[in-house]
């Protein structure tokens, strides 16, 4: 079967795009990343791509007068590269609805909290705020309400008395580099689909260990 083809759009230093890449080495993975793109030329995503050998461009936002042109040039580098599906990585943009229909259910994006909850941005400091024991990170269809599309899937880490936003983004952006890939596989593979507003898995089990935070003693 032939890969799904992936187009990755990022804005920063690119960690969960090398993940990607990583996962992506394997020829047994099912999808392959073909195109990178860029908002800021200084990104250091790029590099990553550069040094896998994947197509890359820096469009930059500031050169266009509004988002639809920017937008526009986007979305025609991903149609030249044949992208079968757009993966946001710390994407720092936000779509325009047009944009979102234009790649309706081709669209997947990684947030670092456990959504609902603590949608945009500043998720860690309004966490520990919070007082919750447990954060997370998910992985999303894109809808046009900003951080509330479908939810494909989710993993979850413990908040600590003693955190510190950064100290718990760290955490989240480890288990950000397991699940963007796993959630990118089970889209390619075709086992995603979209029911109401919620994601359904063909074929994997949804039973797993509970985490608790306090620990049992």
């Amino acid at each position: 079967m032939a890969r799904m083809r992936v187009g990755v759009l990022i804005s920063g230093r690119g960690s969960n795009l090398k993940a990607l890449i990583d996962a992506a080495r394997d020829p047994d993975y099912p999808a392959e990343i073909v195109t990178v793109i860029s908002n800021r030329p200084e990104a250091q995503g790029l590099e990553y791509a550069e040094e896998a050998g994947i197509p890359n461009e820096a469009i930059d936002h500031t050169l266009f007068a509004g988002r639809p042109g920017f937008e526009g040039a986007v979305s025609e580098t991903l149609r030249e590269a044949e992208v079968d599906l757009v993966c946001l990585a710390g994407f720092m943009r936000v779509l325009t609805a047009d944009f979102i229909e234009r790649w309706r259910e081709r669209l997947i994006n990684v947030h670092p909290s456990l959504l609902p909850a603590f949608p945009g941005l500043h998720t860690h400091a309004g966490a520990i705020a919070a007082g919750v024991k447990i954060s997370g990170c998910t992985v999303h269809y894109v809808s046009e309400k900003v951080d509330s599309g479908p939810i494909i899937g989710q993993a979850a880490v413990p908040v600590f008395s003693t955190d510190t936003a950064d100290a718990l983004a760290a955490r989240v952006l480890n288990a950000e580099h397991r699940l963007y890939p796993h959630c990118l596989a089970l889209v390619a593979q075709g086992r995603t689909r979209i029911v109401g507003h919620a994601v359904r898995i063909a074929g994997k089990p949804e039973s797993e260990p509970i985490l608790l935070n306090p620990a049992e003693e």
